[in-house]
C-alpha cells in the first residue's frame, strides 16, 4: 500500500539530491517547503468544523486529546505542552498521545505504531469520554495505532477528527470531520518529518489557537490568559496590560500586582476602574470573555 502514497513517492526536482550543492539542496527544499501552505489553504472548511467541535468540547468540560505516532504523535505533544503557558490550560486539558508512550518522544519505539489496541488503551488510560475531542494524526494516513485510537474514541461518542498527507487516508473512514492535504513528494523520499511535517503543525496551530480564541483565552490579539511561569512571561504579562489598556508600564506592573498577576482581571480593573472582587465577577460570568465582560 506505501507505494500508492504520495507522500512515499519519489520527488522529480530532487533525484540527484546527493549530487546538489548545499546551496541547491537548501533552494529546492524552501521551495518545496512554499508549497505546504497552499495545500493547507484547501483544507480550511474542515479545519473550520473541527475548531467548532472542539470548542463545543471544551465548553462541554471536555478536552482536546491529539493522538499520533512518530512525527505526528511528536508534533501533537509539542502543541499540548504550549498552550499550558500560552492559554493557562491545565496538562490534562490539552493532551498529546504517542504510539509508545513518553519514551517515544525522543527515542523510537520499534512497533508501538503497528497495533491498533494501543492507540485504544491510551485513550482508556487517560479515561477518554464522550464530552471529549480526539484527533487523530498520521502523514500516511494509515497508521494503526491511530485507527485503534478513533475507533475506541467513536464507540465511546467522543467528537473525532483526523489530519493526514494522502488522499482517501484510511484513517478518515474513522472521523467525524477528516483533513486530507496532499502535500506530495518529500525532498528526501518518504522522510514525512519534512512537507508532511510543517502542513501538521500549521493545522495544529489553527485548532488550539483558533479553539482558544473560542473559549475566550484571547483578547484582541493578546494572550491575556498567559501563565507567566518563568521571568520572560513575567514582563509579556505586564506589557500586554499596557497594549490593552494604553497606560504606561510602571502602572500595568502597580495593577498587575493588585490583580494577583491575573492579566484579565488587571486589564478589567484598569478600563472599568473596578475593584478586583467585581473584575472577577464579570469575568465569571462572561465565561473569561473581556469583551463580554467589559
Amino acid at each position: 500500500m506505501l507505494n500508492k502514497l504520495t507522500t512515499e513517492a519519489q520527488n522529480s526536482k530532487t533525484m540527484d539530491l546527493d549530487m546538489m550543492s548545499i546551496h541547491d539542496i537548501l533552494k529546492v527544499m524552501n521551495e518545496e517547503e512554499g508549497h505546504v501552505p497552499r495545500a493547507v489553504s484547501k483544507e480550511l472548511n474542515n479545519i473550520e468544523k473541527i475548531v467548532k467541535n472542539t470548542i463545543r468540547s471544551l465548553n462541554a468540560g471536555g478536552r482536546l486529546i491529539y493522538l499520533g505516532a512518530g512525527t505526528s504523535g511528536r508534533l501533537g505533544i509539542l502543541d499540548a505542552v504550549e498552550c499550558v503557558p500560552t492559554f493557562n490550560v491545565s496538562s490534562d486539558q490539552v493532551i498529546g498521545l504517542i504510539a509508545g508512550g513518553k519514551e517515544a518522544f525522543t527515542e523510537s519505539v520499534e512497533g508501538a505504531e503497528d497495533n491498533e489496541w494501543m492507540g485504544a488503551n491510551d485513550l482508556e488510560a487517560i479515561a477518554l469520554t464522550d464530552r471529549d475531542m480526539v484527533i487523530g494524526l498520521a502523514a500516511s494516513g494509515r497508521t494503526p495505532y491511530v485507527v485503534g485510537g478513533l475507533k475506541y474514541a467513536r464507540k465511546l461518542g467522543a467528537q473525532t477528527a483526523s489530519v493526514s498527507c494522502n488522499k482517501n487516508a484510511p484513517i478518515s473512514q474513522f472521523a467525524d470531520t477528516a483533513v486530507e492535504v496532499k502535500t506530495g513528494p518529500e525532498v528526501l523520499t518518504g522522510s514525512t518529518r519534512l512537507k508532511a511535517g510543517s502542513a501538521q503543525k500549521l493545522i495544529l496551530n489553527m485548532i488550539s489557537t483558533a479553539s482558544m480564541i473560542g473559549i475566550g483565552k484571547v483578547y484582541k490579539n493578546l494572550m491575556v490568559d498567559v501563565l507567566p511561569t518563568n521571568q520572560k512571561l513575567v514582563e509579556r504579562s505586564k506589557r500586554i496590560i499596557t497594549q490593552a489598556t494604553d497606560v504606561n508600564e510602571s502602572k500595568a506592573e502597580e495593577y498587575y500586582k493588585k490583580a494577583n498577576r491575573n492579566v484579565k482581571a488587571a486589564i478589567l480593573m484598569i478600563l472599568l476602574g473596578c475593584s478586583l472582587e467585581e473584575a472577577e465577577e464579570r469575568l465569571k460570568s462572561a465565561k473569561g470573555f473581556i469583551r463580554k465582560a467589559l
